[in-house]
């Protein structure tokens, strides 16, 4: 299986140099001051369709016949090469039908209709990426349309890797030598391309790739010397939430590719709330993950020069409640219990005064009597001001209620509950 180099990136750029928006390489003090290292972003969320995506999508479909533009393309995507796709579709004056996971966040549903006009068709198939990737094969092969893969493919990943080409010439003119360079893997596009740049131009440079904990497709890749079908995909990553990662990007991925980082989503919420309020970048939830690695790798890269990769700026302000929930349960400040409560008058008050700290907040009381019993279970959600107070509020709800039950020891009743 032939791999994709520095040659074929070159050839790419020629044609999406004045394609695609040369998107900045910035320094950024918050977060070289946070980790003592020299971070800089590489902002692909302020690229023409706020992602990486146009990049492939243009290079793939600008590389077919006229023949194959009159029949017109099939894509499957989470959002971002959807739009990437209906972009080209658009300029190019070509009819594309776009298939869509039902779970799709509706900003980039709109995104895509915006983008396409009325060259695009969208079909919501399927609750994974890889469902609706499946019936969008199956429809360009029955209707004789060409299937532009949203990873799996040569010219998608050379065209990917463009955005490297920028990111590193940027860091020579600046007089910066990358010691590392971090990138989301949703099916292994972006990384693939990247590291095809990176490793042979810079072969020094190691190139990470950041997954999130609930979709580790890649990992799973390496670990079965293949690619392999996770038998559970969390969706909240939306656009890195692949279930199988494709045989050729498995390829460059084990070729480029000297680390992989699984990311918890509650980190990423934090990371994404972090850079909108400190930097006032506006992530989606893919576009994080290269900055949430740096978590994990702090001790590694102090000292050292970084660059991330922000793939992405679809993010639906709808979620923000949802981003802003899973950062305060990741950061030990929001907690959710089962309590018994005495059925009698002044049980809250007793609870208040004895259990909660000075600190502490009810932020969700949910309660139904109950007949003819003594005690009634209350679906309870306290907020912390430090995740210290932790210790002190579990031995007080002990002493209130021994046989509480902390949901976040039992995921099947969080879900049900919360």
């Amino acid at each position: 299986m032939a791999l994709i180099t520095d040659v074929e990136v070159r050839q790419a750029y020629q044609t999406l140099k004045h394609a695609v928006s040369h998107t900045p390489l910035q320094y950024d003090r918050s977060l070289s001051e946070k980790y003592g290292a020299t971070i800089l972003l590489k902002r692909e969320d302020l690229q023409k369709v706020r992602s990486f995506k146009l990049r492939g999508a243009y290079y793939a479909i600008h590389q077919l016949s006229q023949k194959q533009l009159a029949n017109g393309v099939v894509c499957a995507s989470a959002g971002n090469h959807a739009q990437g796709v209906a972009y080209t579709c658009q300029e190019l004056d070509t009819k594309a039908v776009i298939f869509m996971p039902t779970t799709t966040p509706q900003q980039k549903i709109a995104q895509v209709r915006f983008f396409g006009g009325n060259k695009v068709d969208i079909q919501l198939v399927g609750d994974t990426f890889d469902r609706s990737a499946q019936a969008a094969k199956e429809y360009a092969h029955k209707q004789q349309m060409t299937f532009i893969d949203p990873f799996n493919d040569a010219q998608i990943i050379a065209g990917q890797g463009t955005l490297a080409l920028e990111m590193m010439a940027d860091a020579a003119a600046e007089g910066y030598q990358a010691d590392y360079v971090l990138a989301a893997i949703g099916g292994g596009g972006l990384i693939s391309g990247l590291g095809a740049y990176v490793k042979n131009t810079s072969p020094a440079t190691k190139v990470i790739g950041v997954e999130p904990l609930g979709a580790t497709s890649m990992q799973v890749a390496f670990d079965n010397q293949g690619p392999k079908a996770l038998a559970k995909v969390d969706k909240f990553v939306d656009g890195a939430a692949v279930e199988e990662v494709g045989a050729l990007t498995y390829a460059h991925a084990t070729a480029y590719v000297d680390e992989l980082v699984a990311v918890d989503e509650g980190l990423v919420c934090s990371t994404i709330l972090d850079l909108y309020s400190k930097q006032a970048i506006v992530c989606e939830p893919a576009g994080a993950l290269s900055v949430a690695a740096l978590d994990l790798l702090q001790e590694e890269i102090r000292g050292k020069t970084v660059i991330c990769v922000i793939s992405g700026g679809n993010n639906d302000i709808n979620r923000m409640g949802e981003i802003e929930e899973r950062s305060l349960v990741y950061e030990g400040l929001k907690h959710y219990f089962v309590v018994n409560f005495p059925q009698r008058p002044g049980a809250l008050k007793e609870f208040v005064s004895e259990v909660l700290g000075t600190d502490d907040d009810i932020t969700r009381f949910e309660y139904t009597k109950k007949i003819n019993r003594g005690t009634g279970p209350v679906v309870i959600g306290i907020l912390l001001k430090e995740p210290e107070a932790l210790t002190q509020l579990l031995a007080n709800l002990a002493k209130f209620d021994p046989e509480y039950i902390n949901l976040r020891d039992n995921a099947s009743l969080y879900t049900l509950l919360v």
